[in-house]
Formats: C-alpha cells, structure tokens, sequence
C-alpha cells in the first residue's frame, strides 16, 4: 500500500474497534493485528494512540455531520424525521465511537477532540438554517436551534445506555421537540411566531408536526 492508502486503512480499522468498544480497551496490538501489520509499522504512520485516535474521530465527526445533509423537498418535520433516522443509524452503528466523539474518550480536553465535536455541531446548526430558509438567524432562533441539536446529542447518549426506548419513538419525539421549542420562543417573540406560522403552513395534517398537535389538543380537558 501507499503511504495515504495505509494511513487510511489504519484509520478504518481503528474506527471498527472503537465503533464496537471503548477507544480506552483497544491497543495498538489490536489495531496492528486487525490491519494485518506489525506494531512498529503502526508507530511508522501514527506517532502514537492518540494520534491515530483523533484521526479516527476526525473521520466519524465527519460522517455524521454529514447525516444532516438533506435536499429541501418537502414539509419541514419529513426532512427533520429523515435526518433523525441517519443521525441514529450512526449512532447505533458506532456507539462506543460515538460517546467517545462527544464525550472526549482518551483525548478529552484536547484541543482537537473539542474541535471536532464543534464541528459536527456547526454542521448541523448550518443544516437546520437552510432547512428554515434562514441566513441570518436572529438570537431566539439561534437559541432553538443550538439546543435542539444538544438535546438529540444528549439523548442518544442516553438511548445508547441499553437502548430501552425504542428508536423510531425517539426519532418522532426530536422532531416534536424541535416543534415545542419553536412554538415556546415564538410565544415571546413575533419574529419567531411569523417563522413558525410559515413552517407549519407547509405541514400535512398526518405529518409529524399534525401529530403532536393532535397529541397536545387531547390533553386540553
């Protein structure tokens, strides 16, 4: 193999370890013998654990930043349930991986593991805006939009602590929290309800948004 082509089959092979356990149990050894290279010619490409480790973060951070890329077709909460599914498919795929990303793992506090994670975090703000048609989003949209992102992180962190809820409920049950804490902000701000009214316009009535309004009118006595 070349030079990049190893690095890059290295890095494929730690991130299958860490994908399935924690960065901290998985050694060097390991990571050589999967390879099917010495562990001196480990050392030859990464200088170190660490290193090797970050460059697989650096991989997985941006495959899931790409699970937010979605074409605007479509009513708002279809294109949010879309993104939900792939987001949990990494999720599900990469569990150790991925609470390592977020939470740091071996690297954490390093300026690079925390850079990734903003990276990821970024992305997503960027997706949502273009999803809402936003260039210039105003403080309380910025505001929505940055926790919802922190509420899916948090609560796939959770989901992955034995998988208890079952994954489609979850998926819906972001979306309809995107919903509430849009319609929240938009109680205090009419900039936020004109958004919200031109967002829920575009909505079916069967749709995800349609649903947890039916939900919330039957709890109305």
């Amino acid at each position: 193999m070349g030079v990049e082509e190893r690095r890059q089959q290295l890095i494929g092979v730690a991130l299958e370890l860490f994908s399935r356990r924690s960065p901290d149990e998985v050694s060097i050894d390991e990571i050589a013998s999967a390879a099917g290279i010495s562990r001196p010619l480990v050392y030859h490409y990464f200088p170190g654990k660490l290193s090797l480790y970050e460059a697989a973060l650096q991989r997985a951070s941006d495959e899931l930043a790409s699970r937010f890329v979605e074409p605007r077709e479509g009513p708002l909460s279809a294109r949010l349930l879309r993104v939900m599914g792939r987001y949990f498919d990494f999720v599900d795929e990469h569990g150790p991986g991925f609470s390592a990303l977020m939470r740091g793992g071996p690297a954490v506090g390093s300026s690079t593991t925390n850079a990734l994670v903003d990276s990821v975090r970024q992305a997503a703000y960027v997706q949502i805006l273009s999803h809402l048609g936003v260039t210039d989003p105003p403080a309380r949209l910025e505001l929505v939009v940055r926790s919802w992102i922190s509420l899916a992180e948090s609560t796939a962190l959770i989901w992955l602590d034995g998988r208890r809820i079952p994954r489609a409920e979850l998926e819906n049950q972001l979306v309809h929290g995107f919903a509430v804490l849009a319609a929240v902000s938009a109680a205090y701000d009419e900039e936020m309800g004109a958004l919200l009214r031109r967002v829920v316009a575009e909505e079916p009535a069967d749709g995800p948004f349609g649903d947890l309004a039916g939900r919330l009118v039957s709890l109305v006595p």
